[in-house]
């Protein structure tokens, strides 16, 4: 689950030639309610209430419909449904929505060869458990779990809207995917209500539209620790883009004096234990979310040729290495930062 740790959203008006006016007064708003599990807030500029408070409920009523197409938690889910009613020879309907998330999951874990797999929930499910009983899963559940991972087993037909589990007792997780995927959602609803000016953070997953007025981006603040509280130092300067970061730092287990991840290798069907903050720039929310998570299994080097491939996208990686922490970049990241001494 991709989440931005002490990261916040700054808004300010820039001076020079960073800035851009509107033909009509448009006033700030801000809305919070909480779904998928967490506080979701959406800022946006409208020219009166009634259109920021119209727009803005349709929006969350649309992360909330989608929440029960994709939610691992709900039994009554979409998502849990197909599970449950699937298997070898069973392809069941699903929805676009649905469909179309396993679709861009489906692709990112052909391109990582499985580093990122939305197979994984019957191991992430035992290792939940483990963090809540501070110890490491049966060897033997967690053998039978791994047994039911793979990719490769989820059998897509968009021609018919049709998914199968090609093994039995397989389960999904979009948790790596999902809150990306509804912040594009909701970010589109706004636009269908004339409000282009807005971002959606969906508890960190940042999905940016149009810039503030008498600006031309939305600055967002990161910091180049993970420690607790640690200070905001670093800016990005972004609109119409998206961010997210993925990391442990909030959701992790010490077994026997070694440090466990709630990020689990879908290769090896164990929690992470290289500490690491992964912060990816992407056009998208889908492909912010999926790509910090899978770029927190793949590692620096891999993650980073990854991205290579990818025009419009970037990171920054802080990974704990013998005592001390690292930076990586990819070599674009830089590029999204503000200048400072235009402030």
């Amino acid at each position: 689950m991709s989440y931005i740790f002490q990261t916040c959203l700054l808004l300010s008006t820039l001076s020079g030639n960073q800035q851009c006016t509107d033909s009509e007064i448009l006033n700030r708003y801000e809305f919070q309610e909480v779904h998928m599990g967490v506080q979701w807030r959406i800022i946006l500029y409208a020219t009166d209430k009634p259109i920021a408070n119209n727009a803005a409920q349709n929006a969350f009523r649309r992360v909330k419909e989608l929440n029960k197409l994709l939610s691992d938690y709900d039994p009554e889910s979409e998502l849990n449904k197909l599970c449950r009613l699937s298997g070898p020879g069973k392809p069941v309907p699903v929805s676009p929505p649905l469909l179309e998330v396993l679709k861009r999951s489906q692709a990112l874990s052909l391109e990582t060869e499985g580093a990122f797999d939305v197979t994984i929930s019957p191991v992430v499910r035992l290792w939940r458990r483990a963090r809540r009983q501070t110890r490491m899963p049966d060897p033997t559940r967690l053998a039978d779990a791994r047994a039911k991972v793979g990719y490769q087993s989820l059998k897509l037909s968009e021609q018919n809207r049709t998914v199968e589990l090609l093994k039995d007792d397989m389960r999904l997780d979009l948790g790596g995917i999902a809150k990306g995927y509804a912040a594009d959602v909701a970010l589109q609803v706004l636009k269908e209500h004339g409000i282009n000016r807005a971002m959606i953070d969906a508890s960190g997953d940042l999905v940016l539209g149009e810039p503030p007025p008498d600006s031309c981006g939305w600055k967002i603040g990161i910091s180049s620790s993970d420690a607790p509280q640690a200070k905001i130092d670093r800016f990005l300067y972004l609109h119409n883009m998206a961010v997210a970061t993925s990391g442990d730092a909030l959701q992790h287990v010490v077994i026997d004096g070694k440090r466990y991840s709630h990020i689990v290798d879908p290769r090896t069907g164990l929690g992470l234990t290289d500490q690491s903050r992964v912060t990816v720039i992407a056009p998208n929310g889908t492909s912010a979310d999926s790509l910090a998570s899978a770029i927190s299994v793949l590692g620096p080097v891999e993650g980073i040729k990854l991205l290579s491939k990818k025009p419009g996208t970037a990171c920054l990686i802080l990974r704990h290495e013998n005592g001390k922490m690292k930076s990586y970049e990819s070599p674009c990241f830089s590029c999204y930062e503000l200048d400072q001494n235009q402030e």
